[in-house]
């Protein structure tokens, strides 16, 4: 059984891992993740004989959030490419959390993963920005994994 830390893991150490079978499928350096989130709808149901104001709420369909990724700009097209292809490439990508020593301590697995939109930097002459692009991925399921 692993160990299980007892202080709140620390969210600014992860790795990228964006599947596929090509070699530059692997990307590094992302600056941010975001929206690794899930929900279930509720349903509301009444029978006909049942009083108006009694409702039951039932399980509804599983839904997972966009998941958005941020990574300074560099000479490295493969996420616009992956965006570009069509149909959609579906991918399972990996986000690895890493402890404050750097050993991985959790796993978020989005499987079916695909880019639904991507954004390219925000350039302006006179503030000196870093050049950032964002890929947000539409996910089929995610399943998290303790290490």
């Amino acid at each position: 059984m692993p160990d299980h830390h007892v202080d709140p893991l620390v969210g600014y150490g992860f790795l990228v891992s964006l599947g596929g079978s090509e070699p530059q499928a692997v990307a590094a350096g992302f600056e941010e993740v975001e929206g690794l989130g899930a929900s279930i709808t509720v349903v509301e149901y009444r029978n006909g004989n049942e009083r108006q104001s009694s409702v039951r709420k039932l399980p509804g369909l599983r839904k997972f959030d966009n998941v958005t990724l941020k990574r300074g700009l560099i000479m490295d097209l493969s996420l616009w490419q992956w965006f570009d292809t069509d149909p959609p490439d579906p991918r399972d990508v990996t986000i690895t959390l890493l402890d404050e020593t750097r050993a991985a301590v959790m796993r978020f697995h989005l499987r079916d993963a695909w880019p639904c939109r991507w954004t390219g930097p925000h350039l302006h002459g006179v503030k000196s920005l870093l050049a950032v692009e964002t890929v947000e991925l539409t996910i089929r399921s995610m399943q998290l994994e303790v290490l």
